[in-house]
């Protein structure tokens, strides 16, 4: 971590945020849907194999 100078600080500057009152109705929704989906079959028998792909989804709607 480095130390700040008395110069570095006096240039600092402070904004407001907005009350709550105004951040209160403004919304931000983000609709966010997920699927992995894989599938796999070993009949059980001698020498058998099973191979399995996965596939995935992700889907986001932002309003």
């Amino acid at each position: 971590m480095t130390k700040i100078t008395a110069v570095e600080l006096a240039a600092e500057t402070v904004e407001l945020l907005p009350g709550r009152d105004t951040l209160l109705f403004d919304a931000n929704l983000a609709g966010i849907w997920a699927s992995n989906s894989s599938l796999a079959l070993n009949v059980g028998t001698v020498f058998s194999q099973a191979n399995s792909a996965a596939v995935q989804t992700i889907v986001v709607s932002q309003h």
